[in-house]
């Protein structure tokens, strides 16, 4: 190797490891699309599924909760609530679903309230089956601990 860097190494350094990190990123883009249908299960996605998204979108429920780690991280983490409160009973998560959008908001002294979005049953249902949906995908077991 030459006693002096000049220029031309340089430039070759900036072009090459350029090249070679594109080509990396383009690899694992291209690895991950392939994971992907394996391990978000899009098959299990009905209209309730499709809805549900819907109402979680139109009413900024990722603005206080994550989802699989993405959101704010004010109110807790919601990709594993079916695995906490349902364990395995879709009728009875969505019973507690029912009920907990219901009574909110609750009367908790010293922190802030989840608002009462006045969704219907058939719209509880739709965002219940939406979160029964994401506590299925494979998420390398986010989050790290039970309660989000």
């Amino acid at each position: 190797m030459a006693d002096n860097f000049n220029k031309g190494m340089a430039r070759n350094i900036y072009y090459g490891g350029g090249v070679f990190f594109f080509l990396l990123l383009l690899g694992l883009t291209f690895d991950t699309m392939l994971e992907l249908p394996e391990r978000d299960h899009r098959e299990n996605i009905t209209e309730a599924v499709a809805h549900g998204k819907e109402i979680w979108e139109n009413n900024n429920c990722i603005g206080c909760h994550s989802l699989m780690g993405e959101g704010a991280y004010f109110a807790p983490e919601l990709a594993n609530v079916y695995d906490r409160y349902g364990a395995g009973n879709e009728e009875a998560f969505k019973q507690f679903m029912q009920s907990w959008m219901a009574m909110q908001p609750l009367p908790t002294e010293g922190r802030r309230k989840m608002p009462q979005f006045n969704l219907s049953e058939e719209e509880v249902n739709a965002l219940t089956d939406f979160l029964i949906w994401t506590s299925r995908i494979d998420d390398n077991d986010w989050p790290p601990n039970k309660q989000g």
